[in-house]
């Protein structure tokens, strides 16, 4: 567990570095590292690398003898060697163009901001999209890496190795209406790793729509690239802010994903995330949200459509320490072949959060005798005055369901894509991007 029940923050401060002279106790992180080791600077970004590179160095990769990852294997990770490339060599045809955000696209390739590749314009005056270089925000450093969780092992490996970073910054009361596209391209001709950053900051009252997209060349859409996504997205909503969110994970079939979404919400601030999980041999994301102030509102959606080997696991955590907050957690899961997905969901409700409303469920559809779920959902309460629940549900597809619809004359094959298509709908149906609806539609009915 990262995230911390009370309102105090981890030890994000430098009582919690390390001697750069500790041995190294991990020789394939200690690889990793050199591999994304960024040059040299002066500032308080080289300090924030710094402190996370010695805490790496004090770390070891996760096994399924840890609690936390007792369901995901990670020796293949371990067999592969992977290298930087910091290459531009996507190009238009390898991005998904959304048409309601054409000229609000941000584009990193292997972690880099690629300009050939975005469009910016139009938004609203103060709002600024970039990457590190043209942003403007002389407050980054109050902000990133400052999350809970920051000394997660990928999540420090990910801050150790800062090149470049996305940021998203709405000023006070300002309402973005124009959908904001933030896409992260893996591309290289072998093993390679890549470290996207992202940094929202949504100020008092404000609000903003987000579409998240992690995926490979589009001409390698259904080869087998083999890399590793090392994604952290920190979000901030101040007081009455309101953050609309879609991550959507593509992906290889051959690939490795580790991704880590860091919500923090002030009082009266609206979140929602609709998480979609599609591609990657080993999927992993993590989803932390701390309430900081009462009367929050939380929602997140959930979908995994995996197939064939692939793993896919969601870990998803929210602190709610203050009266009155509500949150909603639908997390659903298609799993076929010899696929496995994991759920684990903690919801967090100490003394001082009275009346607090929370709900947490998961369904889960299995789509073949060798398909397996590993499901855990979890309430944590000591206040005494709330309204919670939580529950998980697995099943397959009924006989008598494809046998009414096969009554109808609607062949079996046919039934069987329908009432998938029905059980995903509940998620994709939450998305406010009608385009990246149709593709996930369009994806599952294949599937």
């Amino acid at each position: 567990m990262t995230i911390q029940v009370s309102p105090s923050p981890i030890p994000n401060s430098d009582a919690a570095s390390l001697s750069a002279t500790l041995l190294d106790r991990d020789g394939y992180l200690t690889e990793l590292l050199n591999q994304i080791t960024a040059s040299k600077s002066e500032g308080w970004l080289q300090v924030l690398r710094d402190r996370s590179t010695n805490w790496v160095r004090h770390s070891t990769l996760p096994t399924t003898r840890d609690e936390e990852w007792r369901f995901t294997d990670l020796s293949a990770l371990r067999q592969t060697r992977f290298i930087a490339s910091l290459q531009n060599i996507a190009s238009p045809q390898d991005i998904n163009i959304l048409p309601e955000a054409a000229n609000s696209r941000l584009v990193f390739v292997n972690g880099v901001y690629a300009p050939n590749l975005s469009s910016v314009a139009g938004l609203p005056n103060g709002v600024v999209v970039g990457n590190l270089d043209v942003s403007n925000q002389p407050s980054l450093e109050k902000y990133l890496a400052q999350s809970e969780g920051a000394l997660e092992v990928f999540t420090a490996l990910n801050t150790a190795g800062i090149q470049d970073l996305a940021v998203v910054w709405v000023p006070k009361n300002v309402v973005v209406e124009t959908l904001i596209h933030l896409v992260f391209v893996s591309a290289g001709e072998e093993p390679s790793i890549s470290q996207p950053r992202c940094l929202v900051v949504a100020e008092g009252g404000s609000q903003v729509t987000l579409v998240e997209e992690y995926r490979n060349r589009h001409d390698a859409k259904n080869a087998k690239e083999v890399y590793l996504t090392n994604a952290v997205t920190e979000i901030w909503l101040e007081d009455n802010a309101q953050v609309s969110h879609t991550r959507v994970e593509w992906g290889s079939t051959e690939a490795f994903h580790v991704g880590k979404t860091a919500v923090t919400q002030g009082r009266y601030s609206r979140y929602t995330c609709n998480a979609i999980s599609l591609g990657g041999k080993v999927s992993r994301h993590n989803l932390e949200v701390l309430q900081t102030g009462e009367q929050t509102e939380t929602t997140l959606n959930g979908l995994t459509v995996i197939g064939g080997n692939q793993l896919a696991d969601t870990h998803s955590a929210i602190a709610l320490n203050y009266p009155y907050g509500k949150s909603q957690q639908l997390h659903k899961t298609i799993v076929g072949d010899r696929a496995h997905a994991v759920f684990n969901g903690k919801v967090f409700v100490p003394k001082p959060a009275q009346l607090t409303d929370a709900a947490q469920l998961n369904r889960n559809l299995l789509l073949s005798s060798k398909a397996r779920v590993d499901t855990k959902p979890q309430l944590e309460i000591t206040a005494d005055n709330v309204k919670c629940s939580h529950g998980a549900t697995v099943s397959q597809l009924e006989d008598d369901e494809i046998f009414y619809l096969q009554s109808r004359g609607i062949d079996e094959e046919s039934a069987r894509h329908l009432l998938v298509h029905a059980f995903a709908a509940e998620i994709i149906n939450q998305i406010p991007v009608p385009s990246l609806r149709e593709q996930l539609t369009q994806t599952v009915n294949q599937f």
